[in-house]
């Protein structure tokens, strides 16, 4: 039989989507990052599942990324919305369960 009829028996390799941390600019596997979304209503929240509509925005699961990222206006500039103090306290509030 010629090469070119014969079928490849390899296991095919799932794609792993890939997402950029808005503090630290690492790319990673979307699973190891935590999503931020800006909802339709505007309002600023951590999206667990990652699949709340609204833009969206990452961020690694150190402490350190979530500090930076707050302080330095890094996540009003990738929602394109200032989050409020009172989200701005929930997300800080969510960061300290970090490790």
């Amino acid at each position: 039989m010629p090469a070119s009829t014969q079928k490849k028996t390899s296991p095919r390799t799932r794609h792993v989507p890939q997402r950029t941390c808005i503090s630290c600019r690492q790319v990673r596997p979307k699973r190891e990052l935590i999503r931020i979304v800006r909802s339709e209503e505007g309002s600023v929240q951590v999206d667990p599942t990652g699949k709340k509509s609204g833009r969206g925005a990452y961020l690694c699961r150190s402490k350190g990324c979530w500090e930076a990222a707050l302080k330095k206006e890094h996540l009003a500039r990738a929602l394109k919305a200032k989050p409020t103090p009172d989200e701005k306290q929930a997300l800080a509030q969510y960061a300290d369960t970090l490790s």
